[in-house]
Formats: structure tokens, sequence, C-alpha cells
């Protein structure tokens, strides 16, 4: 709008009762989120030391958010500052969103969780054991890391663009264990899930999200494809060099095609791209029993079976004292980076050392996006025991109370 066209709704707005900013003064500037000092401070020091390029922080409690933060930089070699909007690739935080998928058509009565996978995906009745005896999947023994199924190769991976070529790639090899009797972290599972949804959808996954969760929920930098406009956004990705230097690495989930090419099939097991607003808003639909701003998204039921160990007392995940729920890890035992979080607390951590954890008992949600290639174990990162406690000291809760 040209400097005349502003003047003239600014005189019009007047006249209607609204006072207007005077001749000559800055208009009001909407208030800067609120920064809690000591995560602030550890970001500060894992930047310092090296431990991450940068970092994007953010905490809501009972539906408000009480911190959000950018530190250190976006782009080492730019010397880009990182920005509280900057874009994330959030690898296996994909997998909760990809479960609220299948639990929006459970609650419409389209699927249950557990249905045998070949009720929708005939191929699957040629699933077989390694003895070649057959394997009966459920969709919840794809959603909880129980199927047993193989994953495939990157190079298999590179050579399709839906998730429908991917289904005989899965269906050819066969499975580790008796499907319900162990976990084993299994892309191939969530994969399979998703292409449930569009077979009982009619619509392709992103279709799916796009018009049943993305844009309902506002979540408009959340994409498994970049535009041309996000792409300047996007956080680099890093991994530690000789001598502890940062060094540059791509993002495998592009496989080596340009950032913007829709040449790749969703990957629903860690494809999407999110900025720490958008993924705060899913979290916090879940945090309040399926509803955000008075739209529902989910049953309150669904949420709990979502949200409520389904694996029984078999061992999961990658940090001690937990289960999992459909799509999500959920703390049975607190205990190291999930001291600070009550039990029946869950969330997802990412590749790159992405966390997004929910505690139903503080109404908290935790939020950490990095981009750090080769920790150890990124669930168990320093980064995110660190961000954590800081937050958790600084609310009131367990951490600070040493309980």
């Amino acid at each position: 709008m040209s400097r005349i066209g502003t003047g003239v709704v600014l005189g019009v707005v007047s006249t209607l009762g609204v006072v207007g900013p005077a001749v000559g003064q800055e208009p009001a500037r909407k208030a800067a989120p609120p920064v809690i000092a000591a995560v602030k401070q550890a970001m500060e020091q894992f930047v310092a030391d090296r431990e991450i390029a940068g970092a994007v922080t953010l905490v809501s409690e009972a539906g408000r958010t009480v911190h959000l933060d950018a530190t250190g930089r976006a782009d080492l070699a730019a010397d880009k500052p990182m920005r509280a909007d900057a874009i994330f690739w959030i690898a296996s935080m994909t997998k909760p969103i990809t479960a609220t998928a299948v639990l929006m058509l459970q609650d419409e009565g389209k699927l249950s969780v557990d249905d045998p996978v070949d009720k929708y995906l005939p191929g699957f009745k040629d699933l077989k054991t390694a003895a070649g005896a057959p394997a009966r999947i459920t969709i919840k023994h794809l959603l909880t890391h129980t199927s047993g199924m193989a994953d495939i190769s990157s190079d298999e991976s590179r050579k399709i663009t839906t998730l429908a070529e991917a289904i005989p790639l899965f269906v050819a090899k066969p499975v580790a264990f008796e499907p319900g009797t162990k976990w084993a972290y299994c892309q191939s599972g969530i994969n399979t899930a998703a292409r449930v949804v569009e077979v009982v959808s009619g619509q392709t996954f992103p279709e799916f999200l796009d018009a049943r969760l993305f844009k309902p929920l506002g979540l408009r930098n959340t994409t498994f494809y970049l535009t041309e406009e996000q792409v300047p956004r996007l956080a680099k990705s890093y991994r530690k060099g000789p001598g502890g230097a940062l060094t540059e690495v791509p993002v495998p989930v592009f496989m080596g095609k340009p950032l913007t090419s829709r040449d790749r099939y969703p990957m629903a097991n860690g494809g999407l791209f999110s900025t720490a607003r958008d993924y705060a808003r899913f979290c916090r639909m879940l945090l309040d029993g399926g509803t955000f701003r008075g739209m529902r998204y989910l049953k309150p039921e669904t949420v709990r079976q979502m949200t409520t160990i389904q694996t029984g007392a078999i061992k999961t995940g990658f940090t001690p004292g937990n289960g999992w729920g459909i799509g999500c890890c959920v703390v049975r035992e607190p205990q190291g980076v999930t001291a600070m979080l009550a039990p029946g607390s869950f969330g997802h951590g990412g590749a790159f050392g992405t966390q997004a954890w929910v505690d139903p008992v503080a109404k908290r949600v935790y939020l950490l996006l990095v981009q750090r290639a080769d920790f150890p174990n990124s669930d168990a990162s320093p980064v995110r025991l660190g961000f954590q406690e800081a937050a958790a000291r600084s609310l009131g809760g367990k951490a600070a109370s040493g309980q």
C-alpha cells in the first residue's frame, strides 16, 4: 500500500472511533515474545561450545507461549542470525502427525488401528516372516514400531516418488519377528500407515494433511515440499568436523535433489519441515485433548489412546523408562533427559536433534529446534537436557524441586 493510501485508511479508521497514531509517530509494535533468561543462557553456551550453530526454543504453558527465542546462526558461512521463524527439517517429529492423520479417520469410523493392514492394502497378504509363514500386521503395529517390517535402502527410496510405489518394496522383505512381540524402530511401518490414509481418504498424504490439519491449525510453514519463498528461511545443518568445528551437511530427505523439488515421495516417517510456532500449535492441540481455538481435530478418548502406552512391558525407545503410544514415545518412569517431565508425558525427537515434548501435568510444551547431524543419540543430547532443565527450573517443576 502507498503512503497516501495508508494515510487515507488511518483517517477513515479515526472517523469510526478507532484512534490511530499521531502524525509523525511510529505505529505501536507487536510485543516481543517472552524469553526465559536461563534457557537463553544455556543455548548461548551450547553455541559458544560449538555443540550447535543455532537454535529456536519455545515453551508453552497452560495455552500460552512463555518463552520463544532464537540463538546463534542459521547459516555460519553467511553469518546469518537465527530467527524465530526459521524453518527446520523436523525429521521423525513427523511421526506423531502421521499418527494423528490415521486417528482422525478412526474417529470418523473409516478404520480402526486394530484393523489388519491387508484390509486396505491387499498386497500385505503376501508379507511373510523369515520362515515363510504369513505375517499378520495391524495398523497399530505400524504406529508402535512392533511390526517387525524391514526398511528399504536409500537407493530404493531415491527411485520412488509416491507412497504407493513404496508398498511392494516393503512387502518384498520378510518381517524380522512375530508382529507385536518386540519393538524395533521402523520407517517402513510409518510410511505404510500413511499409504492407508491415502487409500481410505482418496487423497494424497500431503493433500490430506493440508486440508484436514495444517490449514485449519494455521500451520503455514509445515510441509513436505519447500517453496522458493521458504528456502531462504531454512536453517543449515551441521556435524562436528575435525577439531570440533561445525561442518555443513546436506539434509538427507532432499536426496541430492533441488530444495524445492517435488520429485520424491512424502516421507511420513520423517519428511516434514516446520517452524517452532507451527509445531507448538500441533502440540497444544494434543495437550488440549484434541482441540485448538474451538475447533476439534481428535476426540479426547482418541488423544488418550494416542498418548497412553500401547506396547505393554516391551522395552522401547532411545532413552530408558519409556513406552510407546500411537506414533509417539510416552514417559513411563522419568529419568535422565526426561527427569523434569511427569509420568505420562509424550513426544518425539528427530534425527538432527529436534525435540518436542508435552507434559500434561504441568500443561507444558517443550520445543527444541536445532540441526546437528551427528549427536550420538539425538534423544539424549546435552542440548535437549540443558534446554528442558533450564526451562523447568525457571517455571517450577520437578527439575527445580529435585523430586
